[in-house]
């Protein structure tokens, strides 16, 4: 079966005053659709720098990356990204934030709002579409922010060490609603992460 995304010998150096500085090194893979796969590593190895290619957010120096078989070299609609931090708009509503992407598209303000309300159901908030961001914890904030990545059904959601931040309880009870709503909507999921548990926890597969 034909991957939805893969990377082909993605090698990436970065020039800086102090000259070229290596981050990735030839590196390929291929993810199946709809499977959960982990990207695990120490910081500075290049795993955020990876993702954003795979995202179609940063070109590589060499190498491609394809999407359902096809080259991908800027920002895809069919591809969501969720951030270490949520980056949501302080002077949105929760609800507007999630409506942001469909509301660029050109949809409809009712239908954005009623796409927006079931995936705020979906991550647990429900009845917070009316509050602002600062009134959230940040646990509550990142679901906000996956809410508003998945608002716009795409096929790949990519995730950038999104609990990082957050104590060690809420990090557990994120990756449980993280794992609830990919059984749900059976996106293919690619994660960075530099904890090894929280990989093993989550994922079909794992490269390190």
């Amino acid at each position: 079966m034909e991957p939805i995304l893969a990377a082909e010998d993605i090698s990436k150096t970065y020039c800086t005053p102090q000259g070229r500085v290596p981050a990735l090194e030839s590196i390929s893979f291929q993810v199946s659709e709809g499977e959960f796969f982990c990207l695990v590593g120490p910081s500075g190895c290049g795993k955020t720098t990876l993702l954003r290619i795979l995202g179609g957010l940063l070109a590589p120096t060499e190498g491609a990356v394809y999407f359902r078989g096809e080259p991908l070299s800027s920002p895809c609609r069919q591809i969501g990204f969720v951030f270490q931090k949520a980056n949501l708009m302080p002077w949105r509503t929760v609800l507007k934030n999630v409506t942001l992407p469909l509301e660029i598209q050109g949809l409809k303000a009712t239908e954005a709002q009623a796409r927006a309300q079931e995936l705020l159901k979906l991550v647990g908030l429900d009845g917070f579409g009316r509050v602002y961001p600062h009134q959230l914890s940040m646990g509550m904030q990142q679901r906000v922010a996956l809410a508003r990545a998945l608002v716009h059904d795409p096929a790949i959601l990519l995730l950038d060490e999104p609990f990082a931040s957050l104590d060690a309880l809420t990090r557990e009870r994120m990756n449980l609603e993280l794992l609830r709503i990919w059984e749900a909507r059976r996106k293919t999921v690619v994660m960075v992460t530099h904890s090894i548990q929280e990989a093993v926890f989550l994922a079909d597969r794992v490269l390190v």
